[in-house]
Formats: C-alpha cells, structure tokens, sequence
C-alpha cells in the first residue's frame, strides 16, 4: 500500500489541490444529475435511449463520409452497409421512445456491474486516502442495481434505466466528495 503523505511543499499542495477540486467538481455534478434523474426516470430513460441514438445517427454520418471518400469499391460498400445499420439502430433509438428499452435496459445492467467492478478497483488504488471507503461502497451499490435490474425484467424497463441511473449518479457523486473532503485534510496536514 502506497501512502500519500503531504511532504508540505508547494508542488505537493498544488497537486493534491488540483486533484481535490477536480473530484468535488465532478461529485457536484453527479449528484445534480443523479437528483433529477431519480425525480424523472421515465425522462431520464427516454432521454437516455435517445442520447444514445443519436450517437449512432453520428456514426453513420460517419461511414457515409468514409463511403464518400472510400479509396476502393470494396472499403466504400463497407461503409455503406455500416452506415446504413447505424442508421437504422440510430434511428430506431432516437425515434422511437419506448421501442428497444428492454434490450437497453439489459445492457445497462451490464454496464453497471462493470461500473461497480471498476470503482471498487478504483477504491482500492485511493487506499491511501481515508474516503477510498465510501468508492467502494459505491462500486458495490453499482452491482447491486445491476443485479436488480436484471431481477426485475422486462416490466421494470420502463422507469429502471432512469431511477437506477440516478441511483449511481449520486452514489458516485457522492463518494467523490468523500474522498476530495479527505483529500483536503491531507493537503492541509
């Protein structure tokens, strides 16, 4: 275990400075995110699947300015075809509100118990700091809403992404200020 300890010098202050205000900034937005998302998840859900969505619009416009300036018959076909499958992923998302929100809701489940496994990771590199508790405290609380919301499918899917979504938004937004409160007494000893 490696302990961060503040040796007092200027560079010393100014890192563990930079590094606190930057995790307070973040937990600050985290949890205003994860307030309006428990407050609205059938919103949030919607808006979720639609983000996404557009990502994939994106894409395609992507593969067809690839296609566009595709060297070879073979590179621009490819394109096309996946530009066009992008397209209609793309579309089908952003277009259509309630259309996919099972298969989404599953791979969100999946993404939070990966979130989950990533934050314990995390809390166990910061051991050095005393708030690296409330990170993993975190990750365990992504797992487990990914776990419920495999348990509870398919008739949660309709309010599950954006609850659950809030949920970890301020679990994490959270534990990131724990851990730049703990950061700060180490800058100041």
């Amino acid at each position: 275990m490696t302990l961060i300890v503040n040796d007092g010098t200027p560079e010393m202050r100014g890192l563990l400075e930079k590094g606190r205000k930057r995790l307070r900034t973040v937990g600050v937005v985290m949890l205003i995110l994860g307030v309006l998302a428990v407050a609205f998840p059938l919103a949030t859900t919607i808006a979720f699947k639609s983000v996404i969505g557009w990502l994939f619009l994106i894409g395609a416009v992507g593969h067809f300015y690839g296609a566009w300036n595709a060297d070879t018959p073979t590179r621009r076909s490819l394109d096309i075809i996946q530009g066009l499958v992008f397209g209609v992923i793309g579309g089908w998302l952003a277009f259509f509100p309630m259309g996919g929100v099972v298969t989404l809701t599953v791979l969100l489940a999946i993404a939070f118990i990966l979130h989950g496994v990533f934050e314990a990771l995390m809390a166990m590199w910061l051991k050095q700091f005393p708030g690296w508790k409330w990170m993993m405290v975190s990750g365990g609380i992504s797992v487990l809403a990914g776990i419920l919301i495999f348990a509870e499918l398919p008739s949660s899917a309709s309010w599950a992404i954006g609850l659950l979504l809030g949920i970890i938004l301020l679990s994490s937004g959270f534990s990131y200020l724990m851990v730049s409160m703990a950061m700060g007494k180490v800058a100041r000893s």
